[in-house]
């Protein structure tokens, strides 16, 4: 039997941050902060009381809230996620705000390679809504997660399944954008936090991590516009090699971007 509790004591007696037991309780509740603050002495019924413990069980037991909830806030907007997917991150929002700063009002065309929940494109759609944006992703499951979002969202992109380039022929685009797997198969964080429960296939590529990134800085030439972009997001070790791997498939003004961190998690360069 579940014990009938006020909303503080439930928030108390959560096991968890309480960051994330008001974001679980919230949920349960379908009500905002500042609903919490000036409600906390307000009583759970048995079946909220019931569907809050559970959640909080499954959280203490390592399921990422995200996916508890069904959404993650991403560039100020809703982005719903399902395990299918990865869940958007902070320090993914320099990408988004790199590719802003180089798109001009004027329809220029964009692709976002390995959309997965549809993040940055749905970002860059809104912010830049004379934009032509198409998003590639190989997985139907996460692919089906971008979609939902887009119209949740009322966006308008071109939804790709693809193997990064495989489905787009001869077409071109102003800038291509990409947050690809980069991490190795190894490394420890995979068998820890939100990223055991994260799909693979999202993580990592196998080998040292940069398996995508090779394809996707090789196959850039051949679908960018003579000056289009290419900018991808990269792991915290990874600047040198991504500089490195975009010299030598041809491309100019090469360069590395810091996150709010510090950390060199950004890079890019133009086509010839």
């Amino acid at each position: 039997m579940v014990s009938i509790l006020s909303v503080a004591a439930a928030l108390s007696a959560s096991g968890l941050p309480g960051n994330e037991s008001r974001i679980l309780l919230r949920h349960v509740l379908s009500v905002d902060q500042a609903w919490l603050i000036a409600h906390d002495a307000d009583t759970l019924n048995p079946e909220q009381a019931a569907a809050f413990a559970g959640l909080c069980k499954r959280r203490r037991d390592g399921e990422p809230v995200a996916y508890l909830v069904g959404s993650r806030e991403f560039y100020g907007l809703s982005i719903g996620v399902t395990p299918a997917v990865l869940i958007p991150r902070p320090e993914t929002e320099l990408l988004v705000e790199l590719a802003l700063a180089r798109l001009a009002g004027d329809g220029s065309s964009v692709l976002d390679l390995g959309t997965g929940s549809g993040a940055v494109a749905l970002a860059i759609a809104l912010n830049r809504p004379t934009a032509r944006i198409a998003a590639t992703e190989v997985s139907v499951a996460a692919l089906a997660v971008a979609r939902a979002n887009g119209d949740a969202l009322g966006a308008t992109v071109e939804w790709l399944e693809s193997d990064w380039y495989a489905a787009l022929e001869h077409r071109r685009f102003d800038l291509i954008v990409s947050n690809p797997p980069y991490i190795a198969p190894d490394d420890p964080h995979l068998v820890i936090g939100d990223l055991r429960f994260e799909p693979p296939l999202a993580l990592t590529p196998a080998g040292d991590g940069l398996a995508a990134i090779r394809k996707i800085v090789a196959g850039a030439p051949a679908h960018l516009e003579s000056g289009g972009r290419l900018l991808f997001e990269h792991g915290y070790d990874q600047a040198e090699q991504s500089r490195a791997l975009l010299a030598a498939a041809g491309f100019s003004e090469v360069q590395s971007w810091r996150d709010l961190a510090g950390i060199e998690r950004v890079s890019g360069g133009v086509a010839k």
